[in-house]
């Protein structure tokens, strides 16, 4: 059986290499080593005479049950961006990003610190730090640009600030995934994450921004943005996220009076509230078309690596990377995870949590260690990796957005490592001190 495993396990290496080879997406190439891997399974079965021979050569029912594994994680992933954007067209973030300029823009330091928060906010609520980079990356690079930063630093906050984006809390889809393939509730994660996120990026953005170089011009800085809607207020900005608080309180508070809604739901909820209060008529049926195009290779790479992973778990390829993982030394890990995971992130995306953090989780819990703290450990050093090839979504998106000049590697990627460098240590310090940080949860 291990032969076996082993040797299916090979065939999805190989033929995802081949397939990135040919060019084809990241998406394409994991469905179709699936899909190989199947067809190695089922040959391999039939050599071996073993009854269970009857497998068929292209697993239908199997490649369907992957493929929905992750149906819930991604109608959040759908709802909240189309939240999000909804909210931008509204007016909301220039809103935001206006009043924090005029408030602050003689206080250098408070302005870098709001600008971080409201890079934040859309990663947090939707998991993904592309939706980030879109929704408020030029925005708050035209801050930035005003404040007389250089545009490789600036393309360097942006990116770090979308990768801690997507790690912070309530939705961190790395988290989700390994906390659902290891049958483990995603709950107590909203404290490590936040502490870790926060810290990522308040030093990434005051690393990279340096001292002051150039006093923000008020008018400046103003002209670069676009105007905001004649009947925009706080209010009308404040009570979708206000109402969403809401709901999910409730939720947790009166859980046995208050009917289970979903967050899909909520999200929804919310979206309806930004278009009642709008101060302009919004393209609804625009906007929800852009959001779906603009998803449709993240909700692509979730669909596909369930389907390698049932793949997987169906041949025994699965458990055999989880019994190499679960065997290492823990000095070997805490050694080398600060470098694998980022690299893994940025070679299969989102399929690192099932297929790596799966196994990792339950060797920390055998070794008597906090699940909860370790994994939000990862999950958080797992988003620094979105830059990494051959992928590398967020931050080529990063560098799209802002109309980067400089070279993605050699300026923009160098940059970065500083910031890169922190997020990794402060993660893989509260990994091996998990125990001693338990009080975080909740």
């Amino acid at each position: 059986m291990f032969a076996h495993a082993e040797i299916v396990l090979v065939v999805i290496v190989v033929a995802f290499a081949i397939f990135k080879l040919l060019k084809l997406t990241t998406e394409l190439s994991m469905f179709l080593s699936a899909i190989v891997a199947a067809i190695a399974h089922s040959i391999l079965l039939r050599l071996a005479s073993d009854p269970r021979g009857i497998v068929p050569l292209i697993p239908v029912r199997h490649i369907v049950e992957g493929a929905f594994t992750y149906f819930d994680v991604c109608l959040i992933f759908l709802t909240a961006t189309f939240f999000m954007a909804l909210f931008r067209d509204s007016g909301g973030v220039a809103f935001i990003v206006r009043k924090i300029v005029s408030a602050f823009h003689t206080r250098r330091n408070l302005c870098l610190l709001f600008l971080t928060l409201v890079l934040l906010l859309p990663g947090a609520i939707t998991g993904s730090g592309a939706t980030t980079v879109l929704t408020v990356g030029a925005l708050v690079g035209s801050v930035l640009t005003s404040m007389g930063i250089d545009e490789t630093k600036r393309a360097a906050i942006i990116f770090m600030g979308a990768a801690m984006s997507a790690a912070a809390p309530p939705i961190n889809l790395w988290a989700m995934m390994a906390a659902a393939g290891a049958n483990m509730p995603y709950v107590g994660f909203g404290k490590p994450l936040l502490v870790l996120s926060l810290l990522g990026a308040l030093f990434s953005t005051y690393w990279l921004a340096g001292k002051a170089n150039k006093k923000l011009e008020l008018q400046e800085a103003l002209s670069m943005l676009p105007e905001v809607p004649e009947r925009q207020n706080w209010f009308r900005v404040g009570f979708p996220f206000v109402l969403l608080l809401a709901l999910i309180l409730a939720g947790r508070i009166w859980f046995f009076n208050m009917p289970v809604l979903g967050l899909p739901l909520l999200f929804m909820l919310a979206s309806l509230s930004v278009v009642i209060l709008s101060p302009k008529p919004l393209p609804i049926w625009q906007i929800a078309c852009s959001t779906v195009h603009s998803l449709l290779p993240l909700v692509g790479i979730m669909v596909v690596v369930g389907v390698l992973i049932q793949i997987m778990a169906l041949s025994g390829a699965r458990g055999l990377l989880s019994l190499l993982i679960v065997t290492l030394p823990l000095g070997v890990l805490y050694a080398t995870l600060f470098f694998i995971l980022p690299i893994s992130e940025g070679a299969l995306q989102y399929a690192v949590a099932p297929l790596i953090g799966v196994p990792l989780i339950m060797l920390f819990n055998m070794k008597g260690m906090d699940p909860v703290i370790a994994l939000s450990a990862m999950a958080v050093i797992w988003p620094i990796g979105d830059c990494l090839p051959p992928t590398a979504i967020v931050g080529r998106a990063t560098v799209i957005e802002l109309e980067y000049k400089g070279k993605y590697y050699g300026e923009f990627l160098k940059t970065c490592l500083i910031p890169m460098a922190f997020v990794a240590l402060i993660g893989t310090l509260f990994l091996i001190f998990s125990t001693n940080l338990s009080f975080l949860e909740g």
